[in-house]
């Protein structure tokens, strides 16, 4: 049922302009650096940092109050109405509580969790500790190798479980280091990440409701093709080889474990054949009797719902299929609705854009929760004892994000967040309270408590001030323009130079991703731009944006314009943008540029090839240059295999256009990128050089698929200087 306060654009969308000017023009003196853009910390919106709900408490939360003039560094708590905040502890006190408990003392307040009201726990060096916070004590709890990654605390917080090379174990007090597996072979893995991450999947292991029993992905990997790459860091250079199937080749092998930490014996899902399948959503009932995964086949157009006992690991039935003709993405396990174990909660886009439904676990569809042309962005949880779900999603907007609620049973929905905008949430079942955490375009965060049951704000936490309030900073605004399909809304950011005279002709520059599950433009702060867009617009250029066909939370149609032909819709999108800055009479169009990085820099580079002539200057870095070198999950979800489309695969392989690049154009690769492995950008070099066609390149040595860190912003000094160089960037 569509309900009234749901109907998208709501405030004019499709009519008008957007216009968001960020900050007063007094007083704005300053100018951005490279630095200023990507390490200075002090240029963000302020927040509030170990925020949470206090476990075992009804209306309680703490976060970490910064030290300031005659204070010290605390941690406090306070309450969804009360107006006084409470200290629980110093860094000082809780140093000296670890110190005493045989930790080293902290010089920064380390991380915290709630195991109870009254405990917190604190990991330092793979040690666990506890702190009495009424005692003001702190204890060993347990420790775990020094090697160790993947930590996972099971939900009682008593025990971790962690991953060393290729195996899992668990540790906890009186049981550390304990082995769940002992793997030899290092191309067998235990308890990590999946099908390269794709599917929702961000984990390897899965603790049950009570923390008795450990699920946990084992992937065979020795069927798939090594790859090389190669360490410069040593001398002579190194050879390290991943496991990376490409698409049409073969896949890895994935199955199910699941560890019984009382019998110390580990049984397998009977998942069946064929072997190249895909098990991803996995949840564990709240008896923890049975898991429930989402079994997609390679081809990714048809998913199964199926539940396993977790005891036996045998199949016992598929409660649901969904099918389509392009492909089916499951991203979310199933979440039981609380006091109710035969009912659950599933979303899916079968309708054409992302929405829940209740199930019961017989298989049977209860009723469809949510409805409209608008998507559910995620699930937050229950309250008035799983009444209502509580979730946030686009309906006011597709640029915004706001927090619903609905009833579980059926009726009408309500929304619970207020001010246009951007809304993330903290969600606390148990109190029916949430935090609210919310930026907008000229708001650069608020933090406020809201109560479930009224819609009211109950406490302002955090009204942060304008970090760049000294810096001169131009427009930006977001408004629609029409898709090359004439009638499909394509969203988009223009952020003007300070000082703007529109007599003047303006240099200007896309930034583009293009690709699916990403939204570059945004209702939020900086209208979703970063300090680096900002510090162009400073230089005197004009920065553009617009989210094109096939990329993220719009809906099934929108993201599939794109199947099996990657690039195609998406330049042509990218090149109503062009038209649409061409009409403005500031903008030279001598002087375009692009950039984009991994699907921006595949989107770069087809611009510059497909469409020559069209832009100047550009800066592809990471690019996807063809897809028969990308990994299968992805690739083949978008472009089926290269044996089912050797047409799309052709159509789409940047190899076939080097020959058609006009204007300066610098790739850039990381010589260790695992993700799109160098070979793409180097077979494109190979390719200019047979043909006779200059470009410019750079390499980042030792660096993955981003550059990160101190050399991040030496990547964009670079960047910004391939602009300014080839762009001349001058006002006329």
């Amino acid at each position: 049922m569509l309900l009234p306060y749901l109907r998208p654009a709501r405030r004019g969308y499709l009519l008008l302009l957007l216009w968001v000017s960020a900050f007063a023009a007094l007083a704005q003196t300053k100018t951005l650096t490279v630095e200023d853009a990507f390490l200075n910390r002090e240029l963000q919106p302020q927040n509030l940092k170990q925020l949470s709900w206090i476990k075992g408490t009804k209306n309680e939360f703490s976060y970490l109050r910064p030290a300031a003039s005659g204070q010290l560094e605390a941690l406090v708590r306070g309450t969804a109405e009360g107006k006084e905040l409470v200290p629980i502890v110093t860094l000082p006190a809780l140093a000296a509580a670890l110190q005493a408990a045989g930790s080293e003392a902290p010089k920064v307040f380390p991380p915290v969790q709630w195991r109870d009201a009254n405990t917190l726990l604190i990991s330092l060096k793979n040690q666990v500790y506890g702190y009495d916070v009424k005692a003001g004590r702190a204890s060993k709890l347990f420790g775990y190798d020094a090697e160790a990654e993947n930590v996972e605390a099971d939900p009682t917080k008593t025990r971790v479980a962690y991953t060393k090379a290729q195996n899992l174990f668990v540790s906890a007090a009186g049981r550390e280091n304990e082995a769940v597996t002992q793997e030899t072979n290092p191309q067998i893995m235990n308890g990590q990440a999946a099908h390269r991450s794709e599917f929702g999947i961000t984990k390897g292991t899965f603790w049950s409701p009570g923390g008795q029993r450990l699920a946990y992905y084992r992937m065979d990997q020795t069927m798939v093709s090594d790859y090389p790459l190669v360490d410069v860091s040593t001398t002579p250079a190194s050879l390290k080889a991943i496991k990376y199937p490409m698409a049409g080749d073969r896949s890895h092998h994935v199955t199910v474990g699941v560890y019984d930490l009382a019998t110390r014996k580990t049984i397998f899902l009977q998942t069946g054949e064929p072997k190249e399948q895909y098990l991803t959503n996995l949840a564990w009932s709240p008896d923890e009797k049975s898991i429930y995964l989402a079994v997609l086949n390679r081809g990714q157009n048809a998913m199964k719902l199926n539940q396993y006992n977790a005891a036996t690991g045998a199949f016992v039935k598929t409660l649901f299929e969904e099918k389509d003709d392009k492909y089916v993405e499951p991203l979310n396990p199933i979440e039981f609705v609380p006091g109710h174990a035969d009912q659950f909660i599933w979303q899916s886009q079968r309708d054409g854009f992302m929405h829940l439904y209740l199930y019961n676990t017989g298989g049977q569809l209860l009723r469809q929760l949510t409805k409209g042309p608008w998507i559910v962005t995620d699930v937050l949880g229950f309250t008035n004892n799983g009444r209502e779900i509580v979730y946030v999603g686009t309906a006011d907007g597709p640029l915004e994000r706001h927090i619903y609620a609905v009833p579980v049973n059926g009726g009408e929905g309500r929304k619970l967040s207020q001010g246009t905008g951007t809304h993330t949430a903290l969600f606390d079942a148990g109190s029916n309270y949430f935090i609210d955490n919310f930026s907008s375009a000229v708001t650069p965060r608020t933090i406020r408590v809201i109560s479930v049951s009224e819609a009211k704000s109950k406490r302002l936490l955090l009204n942060a001030s304008n970090p760049v309030a000294d810096y001169a900073l131009g427009e930006t605004k977001l408004f629609p323009i029409k898709a090359a399909d004439g009638s499909t809304d394509l969203f988009c950011r223009l952020i003007m130079p300070p000082n703007f005279d529109p007599q003047k002709k303006y240099p200007a520059v896309v930034y583009l991703y293009g690709g699916p599950h990403v939204q570059l433009v945004t209702e939020s702060w900086l209208g979703g731009s970063n300090l680096w867009m900002q510090m162009m617009a400073q230089k005197g250029y004009v920065v553009f944006t617009v989210d094109s066909r096939g990329s993220g939370n719009r809906g099934r149609a929108f993201e599939q314009a794109t199947f099996r032909q990657l690039g195609t819709a998406e330049m042509a999108d990218q090149l109503e943008g062009v038209k649409y800055l061409k009409t403005l009479p500031y903008i030279d169009q001598s002087r375009l540029g692009v950039h984009g990085w991994s699907f921006g820099g595949f989107m770069t580079t087809t611009l510059m090839t497909r469409a020559p002539g069209t832009f100047q200057v550009a800066v592809g870095g990471g690019p996807v240059i063809d897809w028969r070198l990308y990994e299968i999950m992805y690739t083949e979800r978008y472009m089926d295999t290269p044996q089912e489309n050797p047409e799309g695969y052709r159509q789409a392989s940047l190899l076939n256009y080097a020959d058609k690049l006009q204007g300066k154009l610098l790739l850039i690769h990381g010589t260790v990128d695992d993700v799109v492995v160098w070979q793409h950008s180097l077979d494109y070099l190979k390719t200019a050089v047979d043909k006779g066609v200059q470009l410019d390149y750079f390499v980042y040595p030792g660096h993955p698929h981003n550059v990160l860190g101190k050399d991040r912003v030496h990547l964009y000094r670079k960047v910004t200087q391939y602009f300014d160089d080839n762009l001349n960037n001058h006002t006329h």
